[in-house]
């Protein structure tokens, strides 16, 4: 954080120093899964990651009509089956 924070006042206060290249971004290891955790809470986060981007959607709709609407409405639609297949699959795991 300390270097971006240099990198940038240097760039800004200091726009004629030489530039030191920016280091690539590894990809991929930002957000991860602990390998560790088992499938039904995995299961049940996918659940209730659905069920609140449906829920979101759910609200914008009644803010938007016309052809945007109707994206929404399908987007809806999709989250809706999403979150039915995994609660389908919530009830018929078998824990172990």
């Amino acid at each position: 954080m300390k270097e971006a924070a240099d990198r940038a006042l240097s760039h800004y206060l200091n726009p004629g120093a030489t530039k030191e290249p920016i280091p690539p971004r590894s990809s991929g290891t930002f957000f991860t899964i602990d390998a560790a955790v088992d499938d039904e809470t995995l299961l049940v986060e996918v659940y209730e990651s659905l069920s609140t981007a449906r829920k979101m959607v759910n609200d914008l709709l009644e803010l938007t009509d016309g052809p945007r609407r109707h994206t929404m409405l399908v987007l809806h639609r999709s989250l809706l089956m999403g979150e039915m297949a995994a609660s389908r699959i919530l009830d018929n795991h078998k824990p172990g």
